[in-house]
């Protein structure tokens, strides 16, 4: 023979006997204390019950255990049936009231009654697949999970052994005797206690709901992240923004970029791009763009400042302001370096260098404050404490100083107003009263320019016009020409028109200040989503399912019904990367809290 047939010889007897040896290697090894044959009743299978002992089979690593077994020795396949158990190693046993092993395959099946226990939870269902080669296991009949902290229910679920991790579709419910978790599809990491919430979920406790639709919860330190469309509603307040933080324990949440708190008690939001809230506390702290909003008559009043606090139960709500304060009403608008209110006694003190425009009049002081009626919440009054000075141009330019125009100017110790129809119809000054008045006839004529000093002044206003003067206990006074006026005596010392300045709508709250930019979010991307558990690439003659098995191949099919309603395959490599792009595929860290981003309506479009 020659040689090369030799060798070709040897190795196929080699390679034939190592096969045989692989394949001896895979067969179940079973053992019980009593076995027949009953061809009849059972054609291939050898029939083995327990005794003293249950029915032993091994395979690979893994271990079986029930009342009776039907071993298929020639298909290298197992039925077992009463009290089931399976054990792989240290990470895995199951029970169930029956179970099916394919030794070709390493795959098994159980049902009724079906308990999976690892080392941090433990899965009842009826109906479990496990396959040992993916280390996975699955069922889509229903199953609940119990872990330290939760019970999760969910109609679909998956188990990746390697990750301890599960993934549950559909009526997803975690239950924590301090809350419930209800969301469409949610991942579940059971070492760690971390839950990932995907598609429309909340969190429900006896003292606030939580909304999102991604989002990550800690369920055994209680405290989570959200984003997209999140929200957390208290008693009497809401908060929204593009990135949530909330710690239970603490009723504590911070919030991030486009925030919003609604107060339902007081008819009133708070916007901004960073806020806290202390529930116990009754407390929000918002900076970053703050402004907080309250309705008023159908008319609303806007308040910016580099930071805003809002504190106290809803009876006894106090709002402050700090730094570069700004105040916006349709008719009224301000400015100070902080600001004071107590809206439960309609009380709005403007502190540091107040400065107040209701239409054309300017009115400053060394303090302003404003009254609200709290039943009609309408304005009613205003005082102007110490220096109080009001003036207001005149509207017609003067000849003698090339088209500028002079002041009408009221000035005294203190300064009180009225509002009529939520707008300042009356103003009165007090003590050292002086006034400048520019006098006009119906044609607008200039009649002459009126300088007078009196113990007090009464001022009519119309339509935010200056249109009646009267002086009370007048001490001197002297109507003057225009010509015979000296221009350095036409304004009192401490005028400081400042017209240019008057905020003329929402949007001058932020007039002057640098365009903003929104925080980077390092959110919380879709889920990758693993190959299907069972291949549907497989016709139904290539499957490997043993005659004697209660399965058939439509149990080997993915139904579209059970799939992920989210989620980027983990080989879309593009729509993972374009996750990547606009969110930091990572844990969030909650120390320092990721946020995202979402367009503000109060936001112009430098600001957005």
């Amino acid at each position: 023979m020659p040689d090369f047939l030799k060798n070709s010889l040897f190795f196929l007897m080699l390679f034939l006997a190592a096969s045989s040896f692989a394949q001896e290697g895979k067969e179940l090894d079973i053992t019980s204390d009593i076995s027949q044959i009953d061809e009849v009743k059972y054609p291939g299978a050898l029939v083995m019950y327990k005794n003293t002992n249950q029915v032993y089979i091994q395979h690979e690593g893994i271990e079986m255990w029930c009342d009776l077994a039907f071993h298929y020795k020639n298909e290298n396949f197992v039925r077992a049936i009463g009290n089931v158990r399976m054990k792989q190693g240290d990470t895995i046993s199951m029970r169930s009231n029956y179970g099916e092993y394919n030794g070709n395959t390493q795959f098994a099946w159980a049902s009724g009654g079906v308990n999976l226990k690892t080392p941090t939870a433990t899965l009842d269902t009826d109906t479990l697949y496990f396959d040992r080669i993916k280390q996975q296991a699955y069922y889509r009949t229903g199953g609940t999970l119990r872990d330290t902290a939760s019970i999760i229910n969910s109609k679909i679920g998956r188990y990746f052994l390697d990750q301890d991790k599960y993934s549950f579709i559909q009526d997803v419910v975690v239950t924590n005797p301090e809350y419930v978790i209800e969301s469409d599809q949610l991942d579940f990491y059971s070492e760690s206690g971390v839950a990932y919430l995907y598609g429309p979920s909340t969190i429900t406790s006896e003292t606030s709901t939580v909304y999102c639709e991604r989002g990550y919860y800690d369920t055994r330190n209680d405290n989570g992240y959200f984003v997209k469309n999140s929200r957390i509603d208290y008693d009497n307040r809401t908060v929204y923004g593009d990135s949530l933080y909330f710690d239970r324990p603490t009723n504590f949440a911070s919030a991030t970029n486009n925030i919003k708190v609604l107060d339902t008690a007081n008819n009133s939001v708070i916007k901004g791009h960073y806020a806290e809230v202390y529930k116990d506390k009754d407390s929000v702290f918002i900076t970053k763009k703050a402004v907080a909003i309250t309705v008023q008559d159908n008319d609303s009043i806007y308040i910016h400042g580099d930071r805003l606090v809002v504190t106290g139960i809803p009876e006894k709500r106090i709002v402050r302001g700090y730094y570069n304060v700004r105040l916006f009403k349709s008719d009224l608008s301000g400015k100070s370096d902080s600001i004071h209110i107590n809206q439960q006694t309609g009380l709005t003190q403007m502190i540091g260098k107040p400065i107040l425009w209701s239409g054309l009049s300017q009115m400053t002081g060394d303090s302003i404050h404003l009254k609200s009626d709290t039943k009609t919440e309408q304005l009613d009054s205003l005082k102007v404490f110490e220096n109080a000075f009001m003036a207001q141009q005149d509207t017609i330019p003067l000849f003698d100083q090339k088209d500028k125009t002079g002041f009408n100017q009221v000035k005294g110790d203190v300064l009180y107003g009225t509002f009529l129809d939520n707008a300042l119809h009356q103003i009165d000054i007090v003590k050292n009263a002086e006034s400048i008045n520019y006098m006009r006839g119906e044609d607008g004529a200039l009649q002459g320019i009126d300088k007078s000093k009196s113990a007090s002044i009464t001022a009519i206003l119309e339509e935010n016009e200056l249109v009646e003067v009267t002086k009370w206990k007048q001490v001197d006074g002297e109507v003057y020409p225009l010509s015979k006026f000296p221009i350095e005596s036409r304004e009192f010392p401490g005028l400081n028109w400042r017209g240019d300045e008057r905020l003329l709508s929402k949007e001058d709250i932020f007039k002057g200040e640098a365009p903003f930019t929104l925080t980077k979010i390092e959110g919380i991307p879709l889920p990758e989503i693993d190959e299907d558990f069972f291949d549907n690439s497989i016709s139904d003659e290539e499957l490997d399912i043993p005659d004697a098995s209660k399965l058939n191949p439509s149990d080997f099919k993915n139904r579209e019904e059970d799939a992920p309603s989210l989620g980027v395959p983990i080989n879309d490599k593009a729509t993972i990367q374009k996750e990547t792009d606009s969110t930091t595929i990572q844990k969030p860290n909650l120390k320092e809290v990721p946020k995202p981003k979402v367009k503000d309506s109060t936001t112009t479009d430098n600001e957005s």
